[in-house]
């Protein structure tokens, strides 16, 4: 399912199997999650994208076939390529270990086709294992959605027992809620109205604080947050959020809001920190799906056969997709 032009339908066009050349990896796509970032791509809003385009970076299959050098994997293994879509391994991020922010790095269905389509290529180090535990279907939306939200968790700094809130219960947050508590934190989900109180719990949320009259002052109420986890992209939402974390708590930002953040700087001299995250690369995403399968975390997916890539796309761009849409190629 291709982007021929800005602004252009999905179209369904038959394109010739792609060979691996050196350094990459032939996928058969069984399953690509729809993410929002696609929009960049069917609207032309990435810099520097060329057209035609194949969306896609939420893709799990099967090694088909392996170009030159590659010996880190094998036809039959099982694999998935999420947003982060290679690295050049030479410049100075990549010297230091910082894969995902590499200075060349590649963005897999911007950079090079993804995976609403049968058949793919990567680059070898853009590519992640997926373990058994775990169903294509189940898989393609960790490769976005769940790395960006364990990613940002393990690495905030808060520890078994500190106070965690996520904020959003979407295609994010119904995820960071159940990582947040497999990883031993007190687990607060905010949501605005009452609609989805259940639902949070059964995700594993220890308390559920609706926000129609202010998430802070609950928060505080409290003790306050040691982290917040800011998935819904809402600028002004996000900035209220600060005046909930504890004296030398973290906001941390995983929804890519496009307004301007508004914080008065008083509010942070305690010690308090406002941090953004950037998902991960490919061992994260292996670390990600592993974490997973142990401790039961789960994407909640809609389906869409390939050939329904507008509708699934439309659906998720409406809020009506509960609470990630998934192309399947079977």
């Amino acid at each position: 399912m291709q982007v021929q032009k800005p602004n252009g339908e999905f179209v369904l066009v038959d394109v010739p199997v792609p060979e691996p050349g050196a350094g990459q990896v032939r996928i058969k796509v069984e399953a690509c999650g729809i993410c929002h970032s696609d929009a960049f791509i069917k609207f032309g809003a990435f810099p520097g994208l060329q057209f035609p385009r194949v969306p896609g970076h939420e893709l799990a299959g099967v090694v088909d076939a392996v170009g030159e050098g590659v010996t880190a994997f094998a036809a039959g293994d099982r694999v998935g390529v999420g947003w982060h879509g290679g690295h050049c391994f030479q410049c100075d991020q990549c010297r230091h270990g910082d894969f995902i922010n590499c200075g060349n790095g590649k963005i897999c269905g911007v950079s090079y086709d993804g995976g609403y389509q049968e058949y793919m290529v990567a680059p070898w180090e853009a590519v992640a294992r997926i373990p058994d535990g775990l169903s294509a279907i189940e898989a393609g939306p960790l490769l976005c959605a769940g790395i960006t939200t364990f990613n940002a968790l393990r690495n905030a700094g808060a520890r078994p027992g500190d106070t965690v809130a996520v904020s959003g219960i979407g295609g994010l947050g119904h995820l960071g809620v159940q990582y947040a508590n497999r990883m031993g934190f007190r687990t607060i989900a905010l949501s605005r109205g009452g609609a989805k109180r259940k639902l949070a719990s059964e995700l594993g949320a220890h308390d559920y604080i609706d926000t129609t009259n202010g998430a802070a002052e609950a928060l505080q109420a409290i003790g306050g947050a040691d982290v917040i986890l800011a998935t819904a992209p809402n600028a002004k939402v996000i900035a209220e959020l600060a005046g909930g974390l504890s004296q030398r708590g973290k906001l941390l930002i995983v929804a890519a809001a496009g307004d301007n953040l508004e914080v008065a700087p008083m509010n942070l001299l305690s010690g308090k920190t406002i941090a953004g995250w950037p998902s991960g690369s490919s061992v994260d995403s292996e670390d990600t799906m592993k974490f997973s399968a142990l401790t039961g975390v789960k994407p909640h997916v809609e389906t869409f056969a390939l050939e329904q890539a507008n509708e699934g796309f439309a659906k998720m761009m409406e809020n009506h997709v509960r609470f990630r849409a998934v192309l399947t190629m079977a």
